[in-house]
């Protein structure tokens, strides 16, 4: 006697589609602003930008991350403070030659704007910081066929959390270096 047994359908677990994207150090820059005898802002920048996004394409919420700059090439168009920046009273480059960023949660705050938390770590420290992001972009084809998307990140930190302590107090009252620094992520990420 046999039996016939009716196929079952096949269930299929839901497909996540996650991709890589390179950041493209030649598009790329990681920006600071701290205020200067408390009257003005000094900019400056770090030229060499590497890390990598996962982006999942069914829920950006669960992409994530990784940053990584190196201290060295740091430039304020002044090499006597580019120097003393770079120094053990600053960032130390000698002893710790890169800072980095690795993300842990992304929020979706509305289309096109995310807060992105994450390890934020320089000097060896490392400390939860929050990045307002805009982006990404829509994804747009270069002209050699390389599909590219860009976002930019903001966040404050206080540069003594990160054990950045060096300062000089003025004749007429007041600190040389400003303790709240703003940093800016300007990335743009190539497809791998």
């Amino acid at each position: 006697m046999s039996t016939l047994t009716t196929p079952q359908p096949a269930t299929t677990a839901p497909t996540t589609l996650t991709t890589t994207w390179n950041i493209d150090p030649a598009h790329s820059v990681a920006e600071f602003k701290v205020k200067h005898m408390m009257i003005s802002n000094v900019k400056g920048h770090f030229a060499k930008v590497s890390g990598a996004l996962s982006f999942d394409e069914s829920n950006l919420a669960k992409s994530n991350v990784e940053t990584v700059i190196e201290a060295a090439s740091l430039e304020t168009r002044d090499a006597q403070r580019d120097a003393h920046l770079k120094s053990a009273d600053f960032f130390d480059v000698e002893k710790f030659p890169t800072l980095s960023f690795k993300s842990t949660n992304i929020n979706i705050l509305r289309d096109g704007e995310l807060a992105v938390e994450g390890d934020l770590t320089i000097r060896g420290v490392t400390r939860k910081v929050v990045f307002s992001v805009e982006g990404p972009t829509p994804p747009a084809k270069d002209p050699w066929g390389n599909t590219r998307v860009a976002v930019s990140a903001t966040t404050k930190i206080n540069r003594k959390d990160f054990g950045l302590t060096w300062n000089a107090a003025l004749e007429t009252g007041g600190i040389l270096v400003g303790d709240e620094v703003t940093i800016t992520l300007d990335v743009q990420f190539v497809k791998g």
